[in-house]
């Protein structure tokens, strides 16, 4: 069973998808900030991590930066309504996996979902 940080600020959205990822039988934890995801990744281990963009104190892109520059090797999708190539560059280039933008269908998030956890984990190279 996997373990899913989700980052999420809005209660009713973080509500809706944490219920769809229990549905689909993996553990989810829950931060509502930035902060509290930075806690969360370094003090626990995870299969993945569903991250929001705009938070409000540190931002999603701030956490994956964070997390990678660490050592952090869990996969990251990205989940926000920012959704320019500009804002999918970035959010790609600061060390997301994959990138999904809201509104989006339940279904399609649980294709990403499971197509980021088949991935083996692997040890990234440093150039």
């Amino acid at each position: 069973m996997a373990k899913i940080l989700l980052v999420e600020d809005d209660k009713n959205l973080a509500y809706l998808l944490k219920m769809q990822l229990e549905q689909n039988k993996f553990v989810v934890e829950h931060a509502k900030c930035g902060l509290d995801a930075i806690t969360y990744l370094r003090t626990q281990s995870f299969d993945l991590v569903i991250l929001d963009w705009m938070l409000p104190d540190v931002s999603g892109i701030e956490v994956c930066r964070e997390h990678r520059n660490s050592g952090g090797k869990t996969p990251i999708l990205m989940l926000t309504a920012r959704g320019e190539i500009e804002d999918k560059a970035t959010g790609l280039n600061a060390g997301s996996d994959d990138y999904l933008v809201k509104p989006f269908h339940p279904t399609e998030l649980d294709a990403r979902v499971n197509a980021l956890l088949r991935r083996p984990q692997t040890t990234l190279v440093k150039r």
